[in-house]
């Protein structure tokens, strides 16, 4: 009787809380609007079982000597992973369109405001009864409204460990919500006439020139902001060996095998943090009601700032491209581009907004750098 006893104590049955419960039902709604609704999939799934496994009673699986442990503390909380996320985004982008018209940096940059006005919207909900967030948590949960994720994470496995899941939970999806949420304020926010706006053709943009530019970005970042040079510096990396066209191996191997394999473990790692007494509580309502309003406020950044160089310039630009601003690449581009055939079915903006898409990911590795400088 005893041994049954004792046997009956390690089931899962007897050992379950109401909160881990929850929290595998949050895993499973992860993993279905991943594989049905296509929302992310490449790292909704992982983080989804993820919190599954994590959640598991007596399995042990984030405590110490746990798979999801040693993959948390090697990979995230030392940052590899992210920069290593960062290293293969670089070797994915093509920084022509940039290049070609570098007016778009602005787009990018403006996006970034999104950022900053939900650093002060993380501050003020300190006055509700039931959340405190200091102004590291603050500056975590305001690098939402980048749309990057390997960011987001990075940042708060820095400043705000303890938020790490909610916070890397809220940034991905929204940028898997960004055909939701963009289209809308894109339309609020322009007119007809200006969502039919045709630009110009991109100018031819040579191999030197894509060789040059990432080490001038990476030169600028040592010059003026050295604590954004781990995932500028990866990013440019990453880059540069898609470039040179003398190392193809590499480059393709930071594109595919590297990138997916990061990818597993970045996504487990997170899910691991989704744990019932983490992330059940007033504040992580919080983190995702603001990652939506960063997000917005981000979107709206890119088209006023389309807008505002429009009287600064002769030449146009079309004010939707601003929307890909937020650094869901290539996702936004695509919504900008799908958006502008629905105006005009021969008018064809990805590339356009390309520019400003590939400046968002620097933008938003910027404001990392200076958010952690201001707060470390």
């Amino acid at each position: 009787m005893d041994g049954l006893l004792t046997l009956w104590a390690e089931t899962g049955i007897a050992n379950f809380e109401m909160g881990q419960v929850c929290m595998i039902l949050v895993g499973g709604l992860l993993l279905y609007l991943a594989v049905a609704k296509g929302f992310e999939p490449l790292l909704l799934i992982p983080i989804g079982f993820g919190a599954i496994l994590s959640n598991i009673p007596n399995a042990g699986f984030t405590e110490s000597g746990g798979i999801l442990y040693y993959i948390y503390h090697v990979g995230i909380e030392s940052g590899v992973f992210p920069l290593l996320i960062f290293m293969g985004v670089g070797a994915l982008t093509d920084f022509g369109a940039l290049i070609a018209n570098p007016k778009t940096l602005w787009l990018g940059a403006a996006a970034q405001l999104g950022i900053f006005a939900t650093l002060l919207g993380a501050v003020l909900l300190n006055l509700v009864p039931g959340m405190e967030f200091s102004m590291a948590d603050a500056s975590s949960i305001a690098i939402i409204g980048g749309a990057d994720g390997p960011t987001a994470i990075f940042l708060a496995s820095r400043l705000s460990p303890d938020l790490l899941g909610a916070i890397a939970v809220a940034a991905y999806s929204y940028m898997a919500l960004v055909p939701i949420i963009q289209p809308p304020i894109m339309r609020a926010l322009t007119t007809p006439a200006e969502r039919q706006i045709k630009m110009a053709q991109l100018r031819y943009v040579g191999k030197l020139e894509k060789i040059f530019f990432p080490m001038l970005v990476l030169i600028m970042t040592i010059l003026f902001l050295p604590s954004a040079t781990p995932l500028v510096g990866m990013f440019c990396f990453g880059n540069l060996i898609r470039e040179v066209g003398v190392v193809e191996r590499l480059s393709k191997t930071a594109q595919n095998e590297l990138i997916n394999i990061v990818t597993i473990f970045l996504g487990l790692g997170v899910g691991s943090k989704l744990q019932a007494d983490k992330f059940l509580n007033l504040e992580t309502l919080g983190i995702l009601l603001l990652g939506a309003v960063a997000f917005s406020i981000g979107t709206a950044g890119g088209v006023l700032m389309a807008k505002a160089l429009n009287k600064l310039f002769k030449e146009e630009i079309n004010p939707l491209i601003g929307a890909a601003g937020v650094s869901a690449v290539p996702m936004a581009a695509r919504v900008v581009n799908k958006v502008g055939l629905q105006e005009n079915p021969h008018n064809f903006l990805l590339m356009h907004a390309m520019g400003p898409n590939v400046a968002g990911v620097l933008g938003s590795a910027v404001a990392a750098g200076i958010l952690l400088a201001l707060v470390r």
